[in-house]
This record gives structure tokens, C-alpha cells and sequence, in this order.
């Protein structure tokens, strides 16, 4: 958690440090429409408690990952707009303390669509810096059990429950032309997941903080 408000104190320190409130031809306007593709790495900041009933010195650490991301943001006035984010990634789940032998003992894929209300500062540059807020939906599908915890356990099934949370944002876009922009963005994602593993009946059940911070980097439309 200190690595994540760190990360995005930083970013919104960044942010307003380019604020110079007047306003350039190219502002922003309302009813533009902002899309960005990006490529993004989500790294977690923290790891689960003990798997319970019987492993409570056993627990799982949500490794990293990088994927493609997609969002676009709707300006409700000249420096109000709303952004929704689209990605999905798969992260693998490393063993640690009376596992940590195993490495990575399962994986999941999550889907977390993240809707953000976004402030624009009005700048007199090509740089357009902006803060966010909002919420997330975290939807998790495809998670499976890797061959060394069913080695300890036998055949186990991994299930893996949806969950709400909140999120952060502070990030920059960079005009290249009229209509083209790059983009640098840093998110901080409320997200944690319940996890049941189920071994031949036998059910055990892990709470995983993931909470991760989101760091992208790319391109953007203006229409």
C-alpha cells in the first residue's frame, strides 16, 4: 500500500506541476471524445492471508503482467469528462510461506472495466495533465490450478468471486497534432479478490489483496 500512494503522489505531484491555467487553441471541448490505446503493467502490491482452514501459514502472492488496454473518455464540459477502461490480463499466483516452495501454484484472469470522473487542467502547452476518480468491477473467469499445488493436494479446482472496488488516476496527454496525442497515466485499483480452492471435496479459502498500480504508456484520437 506505501509503494502504491507513493507511486501516485508522485504522478499527481507531476501533474501539478505542469498546471498554468490559461487556455490554449487546442483545450479541450465539450462533446470531444478522447480514445487511447495503451500498453500497461499492473503490478500488486500486496499478497493474501493465510488459506484457511487448514494452510494458515500458506498463502498466495498475485504476480505482475502486462497487457493491451483501451479507453475512451467523453468530455462532459471543457474539463469534465468521464473515462471507461477496458482490459484484461491473466496473473499467476506464486506460493509463499509453508508453500513457497511450489513457485506458481495457480493462475486467474481478471477483467476489471473501471469507470473514472476525470478533471483536465486547461494549460497554455501542448502537455494536458488530468486526475481521476471511480469505481471498478472486477470480474474473474478461467482460473485453474497449476500441477504442483495438485501434487500436494491432488486435483483441485480454483474459483475465484467478482468484486467492487475503487480506483485512483493521474496521468498526462502530450498533443502531436490536432487530432493525435501521447499518453502517460498511472492508476492505483482498489481490487481484491475471495479465492476457494476446492481438492477433492476438501474446500480451503484465501482472501488476495491485489491492489495494484497501473502504469501506461501510448497513443490517443481526438474526435
Amino acid at each position: 500500500m506505501n509503494l502504491a500512494l507513493t507511486s501516485v503522489s508522485a504522478a499527481l505531484f507531476f501533474v501539478f506541476s505542469m498546471i498554468a491555467g490559461v487556455t490554449p487553441s487546442n483545450a479541450l471541448e465539450k462533446g470531444d471524445w478522447l480514445l487511447r490505446v495503451r500498453a500497461i503493467s499492473i503490478s500488486p502490491t500486496d499478497e493474501s492471508g493465510g488459506i484457511s482452514p487448514d494452510l494458515l501459514t500458506a498463502g498466495l502472492d498475485p504476480q505482475s503482467a502486462i497487457v493491451p488496454e483501451l479507453d475512451i473518455t467523453y468530455m462532459l464540459t471543457d474539463t469534465i469528462g468521464l473515462e471507461l477502461i477496458a482490459a484484461t490480463s491473466v496473473h499467476q499466483f506464486e506460493g509463499t510461506g509453508a508453500i513457497a516452495g511450489l513457485g506458481d501454484v495457480a493462475e486467474a484472469w481478471l477483467l476489471p472495466p473501471t469507470l473514472l470522473a476525470q478533471y483536465h487542467f486547461r494549460t497554455n502547452s501542448k502537455f494536458r495533465p488530468y486526475i481521476g476518480a471511480g469505481i471498478n468491477y472486477t470480474i474473474s473467469y478461467l482460473e485453474n490450478a497449476h500441477q504442483s499445488l495438485e501434487a500436494v493436494l491432488g486435483p483441485t479446482t480454483v474459483k475465484a468471486d467478482n468484486s467492487f472496488g475503487w480506483a485512483l488516476q493521474a496521468g498526462m496527454d502530450y498533443d502531436i497534432s490536432d487530432k493525435w496525442f501521447m499518453n502517460i497515466d498511472v492508476k492505483y485499483i482498489d481490487l481484491g479478490v475471495d479465492i476457494q480452492l476446492n481438492s477433492r471435496g476438501v474446500i480451503r479459502n484465501v482472501a488476495v489483496d491485489i491492489n495494484p498500480v497501473v502504469f501506461g504508456i501510448g497513443f490517443g484520437y481526438r474526435f
